[in-house]
């Protein structure tokens, strides 16, 4: 879809991070190789995720978002003095690693494509947190947000992200597409050698984001491997498999199909645990050891109610409100900002 570069900046496709979606293993397969490279044994490097070395080479297993962050702390706690570490993993995360969304990506026609796709699809990368594209007449810009990552983690991920793009880039491009600015969050390491090698500018460190900035002009430039066909089979191959992963099974698979039944009245988690014939406690137990909570469940059955509704009717927000079980249109609007970043009419004008 084409976009008309305004006069001032403008931000497209803001990604929510879902913690709850499980990914492939490629992105710790990665990891783990980091840490076979200096010294550390696989078994080290997955300790408390519970994984082994077997499941992270199966290339149909898969893997939870925080089983990744446990590997990435095992990680920092050995070589967190390295740095650029998070730069470093970023560059070894080539397209071939992203399956068919890598291959959305190198079928695209343009960069502006190519953004378009990666956000649209971005829960089948290894993205964690959210990721804004912002585009200016002259600069544009990818900006990581990583308000929803833990703090220990969020320089390294912060780095892989940026560092990641640049890789992609190179491969779409067969020269890349330059940095013009790269700004990172967190202070400065001692020697910051490798950012000038990876990013090819002196990145500026205690910033007011992590994003990395290119001429706009690249923008529109074609891409040598364009294929509509192909990209709208892949697209249609990220759909499948996002829609298989966002299944719940399980404990958590029981609770929201109960609580889709009636979105205007949803019952408790008394009621819920009586239904499934568990105590409340037992039911928290289950749901937490499948990485969710009874809350998020109740969200994530109201967003995507909310969405569907927002994108295939033209109820006004008091009426979704009301189907939705919220007292006023105030709370429903104030959830939805909440759960996407943008309000139900923005949401509604871009799905149109």
């Amino acid at each position: 879809m084409a976009v008309i570069v305004p006069a001032g900046p403008v931000e497209h496709d803001v990604h929510m991070f879902d913690w709850d979606l499980v990914r492939g293993t490629a992105s710790v397969h990665v990891l783990v190789r980091l840490a076979e490279e200096r010294g550390m044994s696989a078994a080290r490097a997955l300790a408390g995720s519970a994984l082994t070395a077997e499941a992270v080479r199966d290339t149909d297993a898969t893997v939870t978002a925080r089983q990744e962050v446990t590997v990435i702390r095992n990680l920092l706690a050995r070589f967190g003095a390295e740095p650029g570490l998070g730069a470093e993993a970023g560059r070894n995360y080539h397209i071939a690693l992203y399956g068919p969304w890598g291959l959305a990506l190198l079928s695209s026609g343009t960069l502006r494509q190519v953004i378009e796709v990666a956000l649209r699809y971005l829960d089948l990368a290894f993205v964690f947190g959210r990721l804004t594209f912002v585009e200016g007449a002259e600069q544009s810009k990818l900006v990581f947000d990583g308000a929803e990552v833990p703090m220990d983690v969020r320089p390294f991920l912060a780095e892989r992200i940026l560092s990641g793009i640049q890789t992609i880039g190179r491969e779409l491009f067969s020269a890349g597409v330059p940095a013009t600015r790269v700004t990172f969050r967190h202070s400065a390491p001692g020697d910051t050698s490798r950012y000038r090698e990876i990013f090819g500018v002196e990145p500026l460190f205690d910033a007011g984001e992590d994003a990395i900035h290119f001429a706009s002009a690249f923008l529109d430039f074609p891409l040598p491997q364009a294929d509509d066909w192909t990209r709208a089979g892949c697209e249609q191959l990220c759909r499948d498999l996002l829609d298989r992963r966002r299944a719940r099974t399980g404990t958590a698979g029981a609770v929201r199909n109960l609580l889709a039944r009636n979105p205007v009245a949803l019952p408790g988690h008394t009621a819920v645990a009586a239904e499934l014939c568990l105590s409340p406690r037992t039911l928290t137990r289950r749901l937490a050891e499948e990485g969710t909570t009874f809350r998020a469940l109740q969200d994530e059955v109201r967003r995507l109610l909310a969405e569907e509704l927002l994108t295939h009717t033209d109820l006004s927000c008091d009426q979704l409100a009301a189907r939705l079980g919220y007292a006023d249109a105030a709370s429903f609007i104030r959830a939805f900002r909440r759960w996407t970043g943008r309000t139900p009419q923005e949401y509604r004008h871009r799905h149109a």
